[in-house]
């Protein structure tokens, strides 16, 4: 994965952050919304391609656009750069490889304590009742 082939295909807009504020917050676009079109990019491979959009099925636009946005900061600088490093962990958790399970057995041993256990159980239990007479 190369980041800086992603970095140039990134579209960056931004807009005025909702929320309560004082009267500066009415003049300055401080939010920054991300926009990555993932199926017209260059940056990945058709295997890779399809891998990110099943992982971004909910998150993807009609178009196959993928926006993200960030009001956390006052400073569009850093509303910018933290959306950035939000996507670039999207993606590399999105092209992760998923571990196969190996499954494995039961041991005997605890198979054996588990009847053993539950055979000593039962005989409690059977002593619990009443003698029978013959």
């Amino acid at each position: 994965m190369d980041t800086n082939l992603l970095k140039s295909e990134l579209t960056y807009k931004y807009v005025r952050s909702s929320g309560s504020g004082g009267q500066h917050v009415n003049k300055v676009s401080s939010k920054a919304e991300l926009y990555f079109d993932l199926q017209n990019t260059n940056a990945f491979n058709t295997e890779e391609q399809q891998k990110l959009l099943e992982f971004f099925n909910n998150r993807l636009s009609k178009d196959g656009i993928l926006m993200l946005s960030c009001d956390d900061s006052r400073s569009q600088f850093r509303n910018k750069a933290l959306v950035t490093q939000r996507f670039l962990e999207l993606i590399t958790e999105g092209l992760k490889e998923e571990k196969i399970r190996i499954p494995t057995r039961i041991p005997r041993g605890v198979k054996k304590k588990r009847l053993k256990d539950k055979r000593i159980n039962a005989d409690k239990k059977a002593n619990r009742k009443p003698p029978t007479i013959e």
